[in-house]
């Protein structure tokens, strides 16, 4: 069965990997752990650089100025929720090559806290991730209570 054009892919289908099988006496984040890691983000960044430029071409060709302002309106809050969309992809992409660059400096994978291994399952589903899930969760409680 084809794949829908607009159906969104798993990071790692994305990034035409399959879950990481460690080998033994493998070091943690070592050559072949750090070219996986690399590979699914670099795949990410670029599926959304991909999604800027299609919202920017989609703006393009769908703008026009309406004189009726009810159809006017429709298509500028189309358009703000698109660029909502993308900021927050922006704003990803920028993490992602936060990330990478962690990768480049050797210091991929251990928790900014407490500085324990964040875990390669845990990375494969969130490779931005710079909390081991611990942290993180302390993080949101934390976070709850100082809301309310």
């Amino acid at each position: 069965m084809p794949k829908s054009k607009h159906k969104p892919l798993g990071i790692l289908a994305l990034a035409g990997v399959s879950p990481y099988q460690e080998k033994a006496g493998e070091e943690y984040m070592e050559g072949p752990q750090l070219e996986h890691f690399k590979k699914i983000l670099d795949a990410w960044r670029l599926q959304l650089r991909e999604e800027v430029d299609r919202t920017v071409s989609h703006m393009q060709d769908e703008a026009a100025n309406f004189p009726d302002p009810v159809d006017r309106a429709a298509q500028e809050e189309e358009f703000s929720l698109e660029l909502r969309t993308r900021d927050r992809e922006r704003k990803l992409i920028k993490k992602i090559e936060k990330t990478l660059q962690l990768i480049e400096d050797d210091d991929f994978g251990f928790c900014n806290s407490c500085g324990i291994e964040i875990g390669i399952r845990r990375l494969e589903a969130r490779p931005t991730a710079d909390l081991c899930i611990e942290c993180k969760t302390l993080a949101e409680i934390k976070e709850r209570q100082m809301a309310g």
